[in-house]
């Protein structure tokens, strides 16, 4: 009887507040897309940050910013990986892929608040750390040592050199940067009327 091997699936895990979606956050997938069998993208609400614009938008946003990458690897919208914590995000994906290896891609900025997650210990069980450089976020190796010491299996991205903005950045500038927002997120945007700018909202005397 000859035994066949089966192929363990690389998945990467892509969750993102997308407030709104920019050109940044297609460079990553499309680099996770060149790197991984499948790249599981989707919208989060983070538990550290208040006053996001509805997840609902945010989840189309993402979607229609990624919709024309063809790389290697399949990249999809997972609106059911969507929560808060990523120990549910991943007790999700294992149900979708139990065969899967994972790889959880954070941007630097979050390896410091790793271990203070919520069932951290199981995040770093179920999942490889892909750790992306961010502009005005350095990589503090004993950030990076107090990871490694809790047991996770943390890489560094090759950092990207363009589109060194952030979603924050464009939600609160005016005039916008529409060359870092893809044309059709930004008609999204005017349709409905997300991010208005502050100087032409009418004031109260």
């Amino acid at each position: 009887m000859t035994i066949r091997s089966v192929r363990t699936t690389h998945v990467a895990l892509f969750g993102t507040s997308a407030d709104p979606p920019h050109n940044g956050h297609r460079s990553i997938v499309a680099t996770l897309g060149h790197q991984f069998d499948y790249v599981a993208v989707w919208a989060s609400d983070n538990p550290w940050k208040r006053d996001q614009s509805p997840i609902a938008m945010r989840m189309d946003m993402l979607e229609l910013a990624i919709a024309d990458l063809h790389t290697p690897g399949t990249i999809q919208l997972h609106r059911e990986l969507s929560h808060p914590y990523t120990a549910v995000t991943l007790e999700r994906a294992r149900r979708l892929w139990p065969q899967a290896e994972f790889t959880f891609v954070i941007g630097a900025d979050l390896v410091k608040q790793l271990p203070n997650w919520h069932r951290s210990a199981d995040v770093i069980q179920w999942a490889n750390i892909l750790v992306f450089p961010r502009p005005g976020y350095d990589l503090q190796d004993t950030d990076l040592t107090e990871l490694r010491s809790h047991g996770a299996q943390v890489a560094i991205a090759t950092p990207l050199s363009q589109h060194h903005i952030s979603s924050s950045t464009l939600r609160q500038g005016c005039p916008e940067q529409p060359d870092e927002i893809p044309t059709v997120v930004q008609a999204y945007i005017h349709q409905n009327n997300l991010y208005p700018c502050p100087e032409n909202t009418p004031t109260t005397p």
